[in-house]
């Protein structure tokens, strides 16, 4: 019965997709703590804090880079530099440009900021220069010369009232520029590599500079001295002041003197006491294991979580932090606890799953060693740490909030997530591969064992404890129970039957081998060889119903095989690349399958038919999969995009259905209408169902009609001008069919008459009907022409017939009545 009920689905809709927004550059937050700013390559993305959403995207019409931008303090103004040397000022709240001009720089602008007022803005060049602009009264105003190198750094001091310019160029000295004379008043020397940040104190008595040195200096802006040096140990990307009228006792912070907070190449928040040079706390980390190489270079060069952004949000007394990946972190001081995380660039993405118990989240594994959760309903992500080389393959057990990776550290990871809170964490490992793990699935009745596939051509399997632990202080130390020498070249994935008896492994070697799981404590044993494919096996996957299972491969093809003789029984070819995922749908009777050209495809087996083509994606299509329901499914892609679909076949057929009822429903009125005589509403109704035969059939009706002519003028005249429009095209279609020619010729003829040429010319596309309509109706002329040419002649043989042996008083009878 459940099989006579079955829907076979027809298509998918994207409801939701997680894109790159932050490729590297400049971030800037808002005034008011609503939006973050970021660079994107051609565009800067504006983000939404609350609900992580991309709420306008403001896109270079020349398709040139940005290298910089700035929103002044108001939050009115945008304004970016481009590799084109433009400046462009936009209203980003409705993404439009309001102007643009030449930078006059003779190389792209490096760093730009605003002024207090709104009003000026410093655009720092990679020739060295500095331009000040009006924004207001559109000119330049000055050209500060005399810096060595790109100028990355320009900072207008917090009073406004002194006019002073502070920047930082490749030459490592700060320059102290006043705006009155387009002096340097001084250089402030103390760094020995460039420059980073610099921060003011509110009262714009002092100023903090940071630098890759992996010192901080505290300047005395009065005496312009440097008061003290900070050896922080680390190169420092950003520096912030921690506000002065709060109280921040809980991580150290004894005294009223100033403050900071230092982010750099370890990762780690730190506040310093600027007057002991002493270190007041310091951020703890998620756990995670240590960097490969020695500890020092591993927090110098490659850390992924090295900082490159510290932004202060002072209304809500938090902190945003971008990561060296192009995560962006927020921080609720003065705890320093992570609020909210968003990945602006996930690379390429290797795999994705649904998570949680109703499918909530997605566990993301990227080009990276980091394990990514999203949160679906608010794109909010949480950052696993565990693995320590590049995740490859994911899969969840069937309760959804147990899941397990595996990557090239040769190690597999199960991880558990609370249901109630969403936290994630590592509760087992294990790592006896001999090289990287390609390919990992879970049991499927019971959360009892994993079973891997490796780049060492082995299978594993690993049992899991009977209770597992629930948090990553008892991480449980997995041991791998089964290993099997399976392949001659890399286990690209294996599956588990849905009765948890049969193991299915597909490998680089064109095979595809059958394994019999056998009882807790039993090696594998081969059962058969599914042989068949021209080149590697990218996915193998039992059927959820029959006893068959399907494979994908390098050779672009899909093949189903029988469990019982390993014999094919169906291959679906479709694809113009390799097949790197599938899977089951609508209870096993339909396919899902992802390619390397970037499309998705759903097939119905018992037809071999390929129903749709999905086509979301510029790249590699290596994660697919479907929720437990089987009413969404999720793709990702090596173009960084992760797509979740909805099945709307549902919909799409209900509307099909209360189309085809509101259309019989309007013919059934239509007839009445012409019943009725009711003319002009039968005509607009056949106009509304853009039906050009139904709106003949009524005029034809009109014609036929008592005083045809009058009521067809009468008609056609009162109607709007759409309709009018919809009228012309469709007589320029009827003056093609001699059948429906007079009936277009009399339509015309009304409109000719009663229409001036301008009002008819307005009408959308009535040139092109009205040049339409002559050669057709020239050719109709001629044939009328013809046709009474015939009759003429018939007349003339008429006039001169004489009926034989009549008298001729009959024949003048007959030629008189042949006069008349």
């Amino acid at each position: 019965m459940a099989k006579s009920n079955l829907q076979f689905k027809t298509n998918y809709a994207v409801s939701s997709t997680i894109e790159p927004f932050y490729k590297g550059g400049k971030v800037q937050i808002s005034k008011d703590e609503k939006f973050i700013f970021c660079t994107c390559g051609t565009r800067v993305n504006v983000l939404q804090i609350v609900t992580g959403k991309i709420v306008h995207s403001i896109e270079q019409d020349d398709q040139e880079d940005i290298t910089s931008f700035a929103l002044s303090l108001d939050d009115e103004i945008l304004v970016t530099a481009s590799k084109a040397l433009l400046l462009k000022q936009w209203d980003w709240k409705q993404a439009q440009c309001t102007r643009s001009w030449r930078a006059i720089h003779n190389v792209p602008v490096a760093s730009m900021t605003f002024d207090p007022t709104s009003t000026l803005l410093a655009t720092g060049g990679c020739d060295g220069t500095i331009k000040l602009w009006d924004v207001v009264k559109q000119y330049c105003t000055h050209n500060l010369k005399g810096s060595s190198g790109v100028v990355h750094l320009v900072e207008f001091h917090p009073d406004i009232s002194l006019l002073q310019l502070f920047s930082s160029a490749s030459d490592c000295g700060i320059r102290m520029w006043d705006l009155r004379s387009s002096q340097c008043l001084c250089v402030l020397q103390s760094h020995y590599s460039p420059v980073t940040s610099l921060a003011f104190t509110s009262d714009g008595a002092s100023m903090v500079s940071s630098g890759r040195d992996k010192i901080c200096t505290v300047w005395d802006l009065k005496s312009r001295t440097a008061r003290r040096t900070v050896p922080v140990y680390e190169a420092v990307e950003s520096v912030v002041l921690l506000p002065e009228d709060e109280d921040f006792s809980e991580i150290g912070v004894k005294t009223k003197e100033i403050h900071f907070i230092t982010a750099g190449s370890k990762g780690v928040l730190r506040v310093w006491d600027a007057s002991s040079a002493r270190c007041v706390f310091a951020q703890t980390l998620p756990s995670a294991p240590p960097a490969r190489g020695s500890e020092e270079g591993g927090e110098e060069y490659g850390d992924p979580r090295s900082l490159t952004y510290c932004l202060p949000l002072p209304s809500s007394l938090r902190l945003a932090t971008v990561t060296a990946e192009h995560n962006i972190l927020l921080y609720q001081l003065p705890s320093f606890t992570a609020q909210q995380q968003f990945v602006g660039f996930n690379d390429e993405v290797l795999d994705v799953k649904f998570l949680g118990k109703g499918d909530t989240h997605i566990v993301v594994a990227t080009n990276s060693s980091q394990l990514k959760v999203f949160d679906l309903a608010t794109s909010s992500c949480k950052i696993l740490y565990g693995h320590t080389d590049t995740v490859l393959s994911l899969d969840v057990f069937k309760k959804g909030s147990l899941f397990v990776s595996c990557a090239k550290d040769k190690s597999v990871r199960v991880w558990r997530q609370d249901p109630d809170s969403g936290q994630v964490c590592c509760v087992a490992h294990g790592c006896s591969h001999g090289n990287a793990v390609g390919s990992i699935t879970c049991s499927r009745m019971k959360e009892s064992f994993v079973v891997s596939g490796s780049q060492d051509c082995t299978i594993k399997v690993w049992d899991l404890p009977e209770t597992i632990p629930e948090t990553d202080g008892d991480m449980f130390q997995l041991t791998a129970r089964v290993t099997e020498k399976a392949h001659d070249k890399d286990v690209n994935s294996v599956a588990v039957s849905p009765n948890d008896k049969l193991l299915v492994s597909g490998s680089q070697d064109r095979l595809a081998k059958l394994w019999s799981l056998g009882p807790p404590g039993a090696d594998l044993a081969l059962l058969g060889v599914f042989r068949g494919h021209r080149r590697g096996v990218w996915c193998v996957q039992f059927s959820p119903m029959d006893q068959v299972l399907a494979s994908s491969s390098a050779d672009g093809s899909v093949k189903l095989w029988s469990l019982q003789d390993f014999s094919c029984l169906k291959t679906f070819e479709g694809h113009d690349a390799s097949v790197l995922k599938l899977i089951f749908v609508s209870r096993g009777t339909q396919l899902l399958t992802s390619g390397s050209d970037g499309l998705v495809k759903l097939w119905t087996i018992k037809t071999n038919e390929c129903v749709k083509t999905l086509d979301a994606h510029q790249d590699k299509v290596w994660g697919l999969h479907a929720t437990r329901k089987d009413d969404r499914v999720v793709t990702a892609s090596a173009d960084s995009n992760i797509t979740v679909w909805t099945d709307v076949t549902e919909v799409e057929q209900a509307e099909e259905q209360a189309k085809q009822e509101d259309q019989i429903l309007k013919k059934q009125e239509l007839s009445n209408l012409l019943h009725e005589k009711k003319f002009l509403k039968a005509l607009g109704l056949a106009i509304s169902l853009d039906q050009p035969h139904t709106v003949l059939k009524v005029i034809k009706a009109i014609r036929q009609g008592e005083d045809g002519a009058k009521q067809l003028e009468k008609t056609v005249l009162k109607l709007r001008q759409d309709q009018k429009e919809s009228m012309l095209r469709y007589c320029a279609v009827w003056n093609t069919n001699a059948r429906s020619c007079l009936d277009a010729q009399a339509v015309i003829q009304v409109m000719l008459t009663h229409l001036s040429p301008e009002e008819l010319l307005q009408y959308q596309g009535a040139r092109a009907h009205l040049e339409g309509l002559i050669p057709y109706t020239e050719r109709h002329m001629q044939r009328i022409g013809r046709l009474l040419q015939a009759s003429m002649f018939l007349d003339y043989m008429w006039q001169k017939m004489r009926v034989t042996g009549a008298p001729a008083s009959d024949n003048q009878v007959l030629g008189s009545a042949g006069d008349q």
